[in-house]
């Protein structure tokens, strides 16, 4: 029999919305577990990953502009052009330290209980401006791929890691796949208002059957 699956609890029940995730992923507590034991491998490594996830923003102007504003909680810091200076190397050092703590959280969380969810929904919130901060607004472009780059760092770590035998290797890159899948959902989840609003698409329109061959 047909599950019924209720659209409006999606959009405003973030736990029936992670269950509805974690059953179409088969996101169960053996990811969670696995995620659990990847901790002590994957800490020590975070620095570098942090470094070269920075490095890689700021390689392109687009995402470094972000981090070349005055974010709350900054305002103290004089405008002129030495501290300009100290103010963009303290938010940069703060943003390292919170990627730091964010992903520690997430590998040593053994309850993914509503606390937990709401802390990777916030996650997403804050990056646009129904975040309550009027200086951070990031285009879900960057996120994305952000996400991404994430992903495949952990990867690499996971399959060059020598002392997870060959099915557990596989359970670790499925767990870290479904996590980043799952916060890539509660990122599209505050973003999703502004494709909603549009109302006339901008795509246009193909004959499908012009492509395929007779």
């Amino acid at each position: 029999m047909t599950e019924h699956i209720d659209k409006n609890r999606l959009n405003n029940d973030l736990r029936y919305r992670f269950d509805y995730i974690a059953k179409c992923l088969d996101f169960t507590q053996n990811d969670i577990d696995i995620l659990n034991i990847l901790a002590p491998i994957i800490f020590p490594l975070l620095p570098n990953i942090i470094e070269k996830t920075y490095k890689k923003l700021y390689s392109v102007d687009i995402t470094q502009n972000y981090f070349l504003l005055h974010h709350d909680g900054f305002e103290n810091f004089s405008s002129n052009k030495d501290f300009d200076v100290t103010l963009i190397s303290a938010q940069i050092d703060y943003r390292k330290d919170m990627l730091n703590i964010y992903f520690k959280y997430v590998l040593t969380q053994n309850d993914w209980n509503d606390t937990f969810l709401q802390y990777l929904s916030r996650v997403g919130e804050i990056h646009t401006i129904k975040g309550g901060s009027t200086s951070i607004n990031v285009d879900y472009i960057h996120i994305n791929t952000l996400l991404s780059f994430l992903e495949n760092a952990f990867i690499s770590i996971i399959w060059d890691t020598e002392n997870l035998h060959e099915k557990k290797k596989l359970d670790a890159l499925c767990a870290i796949n479904k996590f980043f899948c799952i916060q890539n959902d509660f990122f599209t989840m505050h973003y999703g208002l502004s494709i909603n609003e549009k109302s006339v698409s901008t795509v246009p329109i193909i004959n499908f059957s012009k492509c395929c061959p007779r």
